[in-house]
């Protein structure tokens, strides 16, 4: 039986912002291959035993961070790492993304301004964001991207990433990098030319390696890369072992994303890799005991690999065969506002009126977003697994993640 939920007393006022200290990286060493976690929904505890099982076994080898209430939830989870999507529009049409012809735009008025980014992100930072990531759609395609790096590069966090397909990045990656960008996630789905123009819908591979040997080169200017590599069975599964020896030469981590269902991308369970297979390939491919296991980071959603010699690493974001929900620490706010406290649920509330509001103080703000954030569900927005979120999840299409 389902028990109803009871908000804290904290939720119904205004908080104080309390100090803020960075969560130290896992100092466990690295181990040999493992098998897949054990699924967190099988049958013994209750999810929120579990769920505050898994987040104190996380906090013995790394200190909790410092999260305000209003960004804790009723099973523990303290959000640390904020995603911000700063415009839905993409210069791409992945297949796997979203439909040819595009998908409806919101009217200009209805984004958020580069001053609500702003102040909604010093909110979040002040009440315990310590890592923050744009995203989109494509982010470099909004006209004042620089600036928005600028002003939160002034933030004290730990991280400030971006998400990008690279295609209009490799102009404005110095600049960026100048204003504070620290770490960039590049998309890159194949190594063969012609089949990227068949998945995108559009030209742009040659411009995607340059952008990729340009970050490489601003690695001496502290920008951190990876590249994301969404798999999918038939289609490009076939060139991860490609993908992986990348590595071999360049410090870079390749995360390989597991196909995930979101609205018209014609997802199915025949289309799924499971990342313990590919894990699988891989270890066949090489020498025994030449692919370690590396040690990662609290709350960190990649599980990272190493071949023995090489300069990067691979990694696996198992989002439906062996997912991180447990420990999750990620919000994600659309660029129209929208704030979504799991990826696979629709926004729980809108930042904009709020924000637009003569009358809305900070604190009137972020109770609403602790509101927000104290009824997220466990894992999957409470859908039950990738047969669920493709049945009954109201995520609409890829491309409008960030909100």
């Amino acid at each position: 039986m389902l028990r109803a939920r009871v908000e804290p007393a904290w939720l119904l006022r205004s908080h104080p912002v309390r100090a803020l200290a960075t969560a130290a990286p896992r100092s466990a060493p690295a181990a040999a291959l493992v098998s897949p976690r054990p699924d967190p929904l099988a049958a013994g505890p209750d999810p929120r035993t579990r769920a505050r099982s898994r987040i104190r076994e996380r906090d013995r080898t790394s200190p909790p961070p410092s999260v305000s209430p209003a960004l804790t939830d009723s099973y523990g989870r303290k959000h640390d790492y904020l995603r911000i999507s700063l415009t839905e529009k993409c210069n791409l049409r992945c297949t796997y993304c979203m439909p040819e012809s595009g998908v409806p735009l919101l009217p200009p008025d209805h984004l958020l301004t580069t001053d609500e980014v702003e102040r909604t992100a010093r909110l979040f930072v002040q009440h315990g964001v310590r890592k923050i990531r744009l995203t989109g759609g494509e982010p470099t395609i909004r006209k004042d991207i620089v600036d928005v790096v600028e002003r939160l590069g002034r933030l004290p966090l730990d991280s400030l990433g971006m998400t990008s397909n690279g295609l209009a990045l490799p102009r404005k990656l110095p600049a960026l990098v100048r204003a504070g960008l620290t770490h960039l996630n590049l998309s890159l789905d194949t190594l063969d030319p012609l089949k990227y123009e068949l998945m995108t819908r559009r030209r742009g591979f040659e411009r995607v390696m340059h952008c990729l040997e340009l970050a490489q080169d601003l690695k001496r200017e502290g920008l951190r890369t990876k590249l994301n590599v969404v798999v999918i069975r038939g289609l490009n599964d076939m060139e991860v072992p490609q993908f992986v020896e990348l590595t071999r030469d360049r410090d870079i981590t390749i995360r390989f994303i597991e196909y995930m269902p979101f609205e018209d991308n014609r997802w199915s369970t025949q289309k799924l890799v499971p990342s313990a297979s590919l894990l699988s390939t891989l270890a066949s491919l090489h020498l025994p005991g030449t692919i370690t296991k590396l040690a990662d980071a609290a709350s960190d959603t990649t599980r990272a690999y190493r071949v023995e010699g090489y300069k990067g690493s691979f990694g696996f974001i198992s989002s439906m065969t062996d997912h991180f929900c447990g420990t999750c620490s990620r919000l994600r706010v659309g660029a129209d506002g929208g704030v979504k406290v799991c990826l696979f649920g629709p926004p729980v509330l809108s930042l904009r009126a709020l924000l637009r509001s003569p009358t809305t103080s900070d604190a009137d703000l972020m109770a609403s977003v602790g509101r927000a954030v104290w009824g997220k569900q466990y894992a999957h927005n409470g859908l039950g697994g990738a047969s669920g979120i493709k049945e009954r999840g109201r995520m609409g299409p890829m491309v409008g993640i960030g909100g």
